[in-house]
């Protein structure tokens, strides 16, 4: 009797992990959804009209700062993600999703409609796969994503060098790499938010604000996995 009753509470309290990991991950990718359409609306808005594309490309003062703005405000949202409100995190992550397709209307100007469909279609494949990997595999992928980080960092060091040396060849070893590194990270980063969901959460409130921080994690790799995708199968105008 007492073994029965054992069982059946070790399996009652499977499935109340199993229904917080499901509600907390559908929180997640419902925002990241919401972020990247608001990004997509952003840039498509602002590749039409001339203005627009005047004022943010043809100052440059206004574009940097609009780049230092979004950097700024994704550490912001991550260092005190704790100490804001929902609706102040809430904000700030939509402001981020604009911000970001203000610069990222470049694509729409430099990119054919067709190639940037395409592209997209691949990224969401490639982040669908590797996000239902890092779900399932019982593989702990802590190494992998401490290796991906720092190899991002070495890119990105790299692209600002390549910046001044204009090589072709580094451009194409950067292009590789950062599809390899954020494929990584999106296997990384989706079991990371599994093991948050599982060692649960104090309130709705702070779900909603981890949700969010997920959000904009899986949303980074997915943009910048497009980006680095739409450099080898992009057709420009």
């Amino acid at each position: 009797m007492e073994n029965h009753l054992s069982n059946t509470n070790f399996s009652q309290k499977e499935l109340d992990v199993s229904h917080s990991i499901s509600v907390y991950l559908t929180k997640v990718y419902n925002w990241m959804a919401i972020a990247l359409l608001i990004t997509g609306v952003a840039a498509y808005f602002v590749s039409g009209s001339e203005q627009l594309i005047q004022l943010i490309f043809g100052n440059k003062i206004l574009f940097y700062g609009l780049l230092l703005g979004e950097i700024g405000l994704v550490m912001y949202i991550s260092a005190r993600i704790n100490k804001l409100t929902t609706s102040t995190a809430i904000a700030l992550y939509i402001l981020y999703a604009a911000l970001n397709g203000l610069t990222m209307s470049f694509v729409f100007m430099v990119y054919t409609s067709a190639s940037i469909t395409s592209t997209f279609i691949i990224t969401a494949g490639t982040f669908g796969a590797m996000s239902l990997f890092g779900y399932y595999t019982k593989r702990d992928l802590t190494k992998l994503g401490n290796i991906a980080i720092m190899a991002l960092i070495g890119i990105i060091i790299a692209s600002v060098v390549n910046m001044f040396m204009q090589s072709t060849m580094m451009y194409w070893i950067i292009t590789y790499l950062g599809v390899l590194i954020f494929v990584g990270l999106v296997a990384y980063d989706t079991q990371k938010l599994k093991r948050i969901a599982i060692n649960g959460f104090q309130n709705e409130d702070s779900m909603e604000k981890s949700a969010i921080l997920g959000a904009l994690s899986l949303y980074l790799d997915f943009i910048n996995l497009f980006l680095f995708l739409l450099r080898i199968f992009g057709s420009r105008k």
